[in-house]
């Protein structure tokens, strides 16, 4: 594509995937069974344009050098413009500016490539996987708008337009976890899905009202005109000096939590976890699609998008971690008792995401490029799998209970194969991918519970030069949202900039206490230690009770179990070698850790100053690795070569089985005290309305029949009871009169 400029090609990769759902609608009954070919094409060209912009970035990158900030601000049109809009209690008059504008940094081209390429073979692998499925139209138009949904989201540049595309892939996942509208659990399901995420949502609306509040702004690419600023407020004068200018104290710890809120019901983390693992009644497609590289990352893009706000409330940085791992380890737990298939996955993408969250908490460039590590590794792996469990699905004739199929790699040798790898990956077993992203994961928590371990310091992120702890309502018109931390000249509209960030002395942090301390880091890096070895346990006694063993199908496959067509076993080929290959060299040559080392967010200097030369610590693969190493021999112990619905390793557990099978009973503490209370309420409610409210109305409706009922008695028509009433009514008045005169 040389004619055209990295800002077209930008508006390019969304655009692409809505044109494709627009045709799908219009067109899809006409072209019947090839209804698949507009969404199918707009997702591959979208992913080319993808590609190419993560090239050419690459390269200006590789060309600048590592570290320096690199964006690229493409304007469209103008959203909201009030001169006058200064938040309550700035000292200085503001205007409310909201672009329609797209932002490419190496963040946004990483994930826009992994978006649009693994959607794209999920599109693929649809083709035969809902070939006879009546909504066959409607289901590519809405992988396409999903794909549109959340390319928008990484490509936005301000947090307006961030949450009016958290809320599209919110519509787009519970259209899809819903497809099967008929079906009553996926009705439920998607439902759940929907409420479950709207408490995050609404985290990130008041999250955004607060940083309108506090900064002036909600654009990612404002920045700091120059070092040395003057910045009037409440306060006084603010010099920000060397300062990027970013709130801490309350305020700052409110927004990060608020956002992390946010981030825990789009990716499933601890308390609102519960959905995910229900949206596999979808199609398997759109549960690979959502689990692997659209809706469930956007909590992971949010954290590392935001790290600079983040870095300033280091107590908000370390519930982040605590958040992940223990989700990461719960997860776990109740995975290694599950015997629907893709419920397994379910617990296994909550746990892996939990991975990401405790990484990003650390807090360090090691720490956030090591969550887009995993993110990246994840979504081949998880893509590869939850595909394989649809090719299970496929030929089993839509049973997915592991207890009653096994042997099936003698029927789906493909399947079986490519399974396996990605089982492999997942479990972190060298040298497939899982097993190198893990390893930085890792890494990075140890280098915080156990500082120069390694012969390197690790920075704790809380410098005293990066935050500026203000009262509420202070308010900050000229300091960067953090989120393009670049410090100079605005550049224009679809123009790359690099923008050298002033040398800082090395960030001398004040001694940790309360959360932020080595003994919780230290908590933090065995609970992942031991999630690893689960990891490896749950995801092997999988392999084992669907491949191996004697063969069984269950009646509802009949005669008909058979390996999944081409256009199904193509995809799975792809991400398996994608699985296999990618950590390895994404590990060996460090490419996608310096790429990412050049995005504004992670050049600030609390992050930046974190950075530690790139090596291979042997004792931590070596846990790790021991880990995996005694979770895959106690799946094979329980479950190699055995019957899948013979005894299961869950007898050994006693009185944990039911609690990890009853999924520690979460759901139904949210019954007893969310879901029965609001039911008491609805019932309450709906009883005043009906007897009281409409009672009300009801009685006053009546009123005028009763009074006329009243007064028709009255007019009879016989002569004589109009004279007696005369007469009456004469004596009444000359009573009254009499009366009066006394």
């Amino acid at each position: 594509m040389p004619n055209l400029t990295p800002a077209t090609l930008l508006v390019l990769v969304p655009l692409l995937p809505l044109v494709g759902a627009v045709l799908t609608v219009a067109l899809g009954r006409v072209l019947g069974s090839r209804a698949h070919l507009p969404a199918v094409a707009s997702i591959a060209a979208s992913a080319a344009v993808a590609v190419s912009l993560l090239v050419g970035l690459g390269r200006e990158v590789g060309s600048g050098g590592t570290g320096r900030p690199v964006e690229m601000v493409n304007t469209l049109w103008q959203w909201a413009d009030v001169a006058d809009a200064t938040p309550a209690g700035a000292a200085v008059p503001q205007a409310f500016s909201i672009p329609i504008a797209l932002r490419l940094d190496p963040l946004t081209a990483t994930l826009l490539a992994i978006i649009t390429c693994v959607g794209l073979l999920v599109a693929i692998y649809s083709i035969g996987y809902m070939h006879d499925d009546p909504g066959y139209p409607r289901f590519f138009a809405l992988v396409a708008a999903f794909v549109f949904s959340m390319t928008m989201l990484v490509a936005a540049s301000n947090f307006l337009l961030v949450y009016v595309f958290w809320e599209a892939v919110g519509a787009c996942s519970y259209l899809l976890i819903g497809f099967w509208f008929s079906k009553p659990e996926a009705a439920r399901a998607a439902k759940k899905a929907f409420l479950v995420n709207r408490i995050g949502d609404f985290g990130l609306a008041v999250a955004t009202f607060l940083l309108w509040i506090t900064y002036g702004t909600l654009n990612f690419h404002d920045t700091i005109t120059a070092d040395g600023t003057i910045v009037p407020g409440i306060l006084g004068q603010v010099r920000l000096a060397d300062a990027v200018g970013y709130v801490g104290g309350a305020v700052g710890t409110a927004i990060c939590l608020l956002l992390l809120l946010a981030a825990c019901g789009k990716s499933a983390q601890l308390p609102l976890h519960v959905w995910l693992p229900d949206a596999m009644e979808g199609p398997t497609p759109a549960s690979a699609l959502i689990h692997a590289a659209t809706m469930v990352t956007a909590g992971i893009y949010l954290v590392a998008r935001c790290a600079p706000l983040f870095v300033a409330c280091p107590e908000a940085l370390t519930v982040v971690s605590i958040v992940g791992a223990t989700t990461a380890l719960v997860a776990a737990l109740i995975g290694t008792v599950q015997n629907d298939l893709k419920r397994v996955l379910a617990y296994s993408t909550i746990s892996q995401l939990g991975y990401m969250f405790a990484s990003l908490g650390t807090g360090t460039l090691l720490g956030f490029t090591a969550a887009i590590f995993h993110l990246v590794t994840h979504a081949f792996f998880k893509a590869l799998l939850f595909l394989g469990a649809g090719s299970v699905m496929h030929s089993m004739g839509g049973v997915i209970d592991m207890r009653r199929f096994g042997g099936l790699r003698r029927i789906m040798p493909i399947t079986a194969a490519t399974f396996l790898i990605g089982s492999l990956a997942l479990a972190g077993v060298a040298p497939f991918a899982g097993f190198f992203s893990k390893d930085e994961i890792l890494a990075a928590l140890h280098g915080r519970g156990w500082p120069g371990a390694h012969g390197e310091h690790h920075e704790a992120p809380a410098s005293g030069h990066a935050s500026l702890t203000v009262a509420p309502g202070t308010h900050l018109p000229a300091a960067s949202l953090l989120l393009g931390a670049s410090r100079g000249e605005g550049a224009p509209a679809s123009a790359i900039r690099f923008v050298s960030r002033a040398t800082a002395s090395p960030a001398t942090a004040p001694a940790a206490g309360g959360l932020d301390s080595p003994r919780t880091w230290q908590l933090l890096f065995w609970m992942s230690l031991v999630t690893a070895g689960l990891t490896a346990f749950y995801t092997f006694r999988a392999v084992f009770m669907t491949f191996t063993g004697p063969t069984r199908v269950p009646e509802e496959a009949g005669h008909h179990a058979h390996e999944s067509p081409p256009v199904m076993t193509l995809p799975l080929v792809i991400l398996a070698a994608a699985s296999a290959v990618s950590g390895w060299w994404l590990f060996r040559t460090q490419a996608l850790a310096s790429f990412l080392a050049s995005t504004p967010s992670l050049t600030c200097p609390t992050v930046a100053d974190t950075a530690v030369p790139h090596a291979f610590h042997l004792d931590v693969a070596l846990q790790g690795t021991l880990a995996a190493a005694i979770g895959i021999a106690l799946a094979a112990l329980g479950h190699l070569g055995r019957r899948s619905d013979g005894p299961q390793m869950e007898r050994y557990l006693g009185p944990l089985e039911p609690l990890f099978a009853n999924r520690f009973y979460i759901d139904q503490l949210y019954a007893a005290l969310v879901v029965k209370p609001l039911e008491v309420v609805a019932l309450i409610a709906a009883a005043f309305d009906r007897h009281v409210v409409d009672g009300l109305v009801d009685g006053i409706g009546r009123l005028p029949g009763v009074v006329g009922t009243v007064v028709r008695r009255l007019q009879s028509g016989l002569l004589q009871r109009y004279a007696l009433a005369g007469v009456m009514g004469t004596l009444l008045i000359v009573l009254a009169l009499a009366w009066g005169l006394r």
